[in-house]
Parts: structure tokens; sequence; C-alpha cells
């Protein structure tokens, strides 16, 4: 078997079949010659939202110690082990505190205001988006905006003000809204490709063929296997092995709606079972992170105002009726339970991150993961002391294992503003920031 010895593979290296375009995860074979063993690879920064609507049960959340000397609280408790890589942020505000409609609206724009009316439709650039500019010139794919929810893009959701508002993080421009994608089968064809088109039609054609993605573009992994080393051909058998379970888990969520449920409204691709279509989300997160199609993903796990219940972990009430606790212990609790739901379920996609090889270390040493909601006591709508992570290595740029308490009441802008600059794309403002909010150093830790 002949190994690749003389020359290094492109790292944006595509594997091309029947309308299929195979990006590879970073291999050995990367690495310039004269590198190899030498030197770590260049490290890749990523960045993450992981949005949890209705707001938390702050008594749950809120952690007891500042600094390293911290205690996880209840909510908390299942992001136990990546505690090292944990920033939790507490005194940071809304800037637009407008009911659901600002939590979500203002989380990556940072903005004081957005539109007054049902048609109105105004906020600004969002800092994904900055973002999506600058590593976009790099990436096939600029970013990835995605949630468990279908998309609204018209009607009054919030205080009656637009759906927009509560349905997406990402907004191209101040007038341009991104819709969210929740249908798993559209996901994985934007990253990996089909017969050119999403339409459901060429779906179709493509299925009556019996080709799969990575049928297609087989003969020529085979190819490369033949001049990569051993262990490149390792990760690459780990990777493809990993699409085609996706590819197959998707196709049987299709069948699945086809044969049980025929009057189920969802679009083809997103199973029925929460769990089922989060999984299927969080992995094709992985697969475009770990492949570098893109570097940047919005994901909220419900849009504001989700009515979602969870009876699998016995809250059978609606989710943003039961936020509306007005403070009633019983309830409280009750609502604590999604809230240490959500997180469990982060940290299994954390597990997932942290056991995929990236440069000398793994995917969450070079992510800056954001995760939390825009209100905090959800009875009061407040979008005062806001539930905040920063979670991940940030490539360097993050020091975790720490719990900062601000107390110059600054707004969430601010925070923007300096993971941006982490991310290496500084700014001087964004939305209605008022300066940079320290992460690394705090007046008496």
């Amino acid at each position: 078997m002949m190994t690749i010895l003389g020359k290094s593979l492109p790292r944006r290296t595509l594997i091309k079949g029947l309308g299929a375009s195979l990006a590879l995860p970073l291999l050995d074979a990367m690495v310039p010659v004269g590198l190899r063993g030498l030197s770590a690879p260049e490290r890749v920064h990523r960045f993450q939202t992981f949005y949890v609507p209705n707001g938390m049960a702050m008594d749950y959340w809120s952690p007891v110690g500042i600094g390293a000397d911290f205690e996880l609280t209840p909510i908390l408790e299942p992001l136990a082990p990546f505690k090292d890589q944990m920033l939790v942020l507490s005194g940071i505000r809304a800037n637009w505190n407008q009911i659901h409609a600002g939590a979500s609206g203002s989380f990556l724009t940072g903005i004081p205001q957005g539109g007054r009316t049902e048609t109105e439709i105004v906020a600004d650039v969002s800092m994904d988006q900055v973002l999506a500019r600058e590593f976009g010139r790099i990436t096939q794919v600029a970013s990835l905006e995605l949630a468990m929810d279908a998309p609204a893009n018209a009607g009054a959701c919030s205080s009656n003000l637009s759906c927009v508002y509560t349905h997406t993080l990402s907004w191209r421009g101040p007038t341009q809204p991104l819709p969210t994608e929740y249908n798993p089968r559209a996901v994985f064809e934007r990253l990996f490709g089909d017969a050119g088109s999403t339409e459901r039609g060429a779906r179709e054609n493509r299925l009556r063929q019996q080709k799969s993605i990575l049928d297609s573009v087989l003969d020529k992994l085979g190819q490369l296997s033949r001049e990569i080393g051993a262990q490149d051909q390792i990760k690459v058998e780990q990777y493809t092995e990993a699409i085609r379970d996706v590819e197959r888990r998707i196709e049987r969520a299709e069948a699945q709606i086809d044969i049980e449920l025929p009057n189920f409204e969802q679009p083809e691709g997103a199973p029925a079972d929460f769990e089922d279509h989060l999984d299927l989300m969080l992995d094709l997160q992985l697969l475009a992170l770990q492949t570098d199609l893109t570097r940047v993903i919005t994901f909220m796990i419900g849009k504001e105002q989700s009515p979602r219940p969870y009876p699998q972990i016995g809250v059978p009430d609606a989710h943003h009726p039961l936020s509306h606790h007005n403070d009633q212990p019983e309830l409280v609790e009750r609502m604590s339970r999604i809230n240490r739901y959500h997180a469990e379920l982060f940290a299994r996609y954390l597990t997932k991150l942290r056991a995929t090889p990236d440069g000398d270390g793994n995917l969450l040493d070079n992510m800056t993961i954001l995760y939390g909601s825009g209100i905090s006591n959800s009875t009061r709508h407040s979008g005062r002391n806001l539930p905040l992570l920063v979670m991940g290595g940030g490539a360097g740029t993050l020091r975790g294992g720490r719990h900062l308490e601000y107390s110059d009441d600054p707004g969430m802008a601010n925070l923007l503003v300096t993971l941006m600059d982490k991310l290496g794309v500084p700014v001087e403002s964004h939305g209605a920031s008022t300066g940079a909010l320290p992460l690394d150093t705090l007046p008496g830790l």
C-alpha cells in the first residue's frame, strides 16, 4: 500500500462524485511534509451558539462562589465533566428587553430596539454573520442557522411583533433576518450535496437511483485510501462511517414519517421523536465542524415562546406557559427540570466534540460556544442577569473553570465584542456596546 511521503494533501481537499462534494477532516497527509512530527498544525477557531428559550429557573442556575471557587448548581451539574472549559457569566443584561422578541432578537445583534409592529422588521447584523463574512472566505459554507422548530417569517408572535424575532438569532443586515433550518435532510444535502437541488423531486430522483451521497464518491475514497498512511486511513473510515450513519438515520426517519405518520406536517427528514431529531441535528453540526465546512453555527434548541412539553422527564406541561410560574416554588422546580434537561443534552454534544480529534487536541479545545438564554427570570420576562456560559478552549484564548460576576450592569453587546476579538475578528463596536467585557480578569479575582 502506497503512502504519500513526498507531498501533502491540500487542507481543503474535496472528494467529488455525482452531485456530491465530500470534505475531509484534518489528516496527517495535509501537514506539509517538512513539518510532520515537528510542529502542531495551525489551530482553527470555531464559534457556535446554543440557545435555550423561555428563560431560566435562576435559583437552580446561579452558582455560589466567585472565580475558580464556585459550586455547580442543579441545572449546571450535567456539565461537571467540562468545568475546566466553562465560564459562568453573571450580571450581564439584555440590550433589548422586549419580552420574548427582544430575548432572541438582541442575543447576537446587541440591538437596543427592534421593530415596533408586526410588519416592521428591523435589527442589525448579528455577531455570527460578522464572523461568517470573514470565515466564509475560507470555508465552503459561511454559516449554518439551525433550530428544532420550523421557521416562521410572517405573523405576530410576541407583543404583536414579527415572529421573525422569536424564530432566529441571525441577521445578515438590519432588515435581513436569516431563517433557520430544522430539516436534517436539507442540512445534510447543503453540506454534502445531492442531485444539484434540495427540491423534493430531485431527492426522490436520487433515491430512485438507489445511490447515496457516499456511494457517489466511494470509488474516489477508495483511491485516496491507497495513497495515505494507516492512521489517516482509520480517520477517513471513521469519518465516512459517521456520515453513513447520519444518512441511514435520516432515511429511516423519512420512511417512518411516510409510513407511520402520513398526516404529519413536518417536511421529510425531521423525526417525530424530539431526541432523535436533536441527535441528528447535533451530529450534522459535528460533521460540519470536523471537516471545516463551516466555522460558524447558530442553533436554537427551542424558539422563544416554545410550547414543547417534556413528558420524557416527567414534565408534561407546555414549556412557555410553565415559564410563567409566578415564582411558585413547585412550578419553578418543574421549570428547572427542563433547564437541566437542556444542559444534559448539551453535555452529550460536548462529549462528542471532546472525543473528536482536531489538530493536536480536540474540537472542543478549538471552539468558543455561547450557551444561554436572552431571558433570566421568565415569569417577569427579566433581561437582567442573563444565564450565560462560554464553553470550550477557544483555540487557546479562553481560560475556563471560573464564575465571573459583573457588578456594573454591562450589556450583552459588550460580551459579543469581546468574543469577536478572541475569534480574531475585532470590531470597534457592535449593536449597543459601550466597550469590551473582561473575561480574563475581574477586580478581586
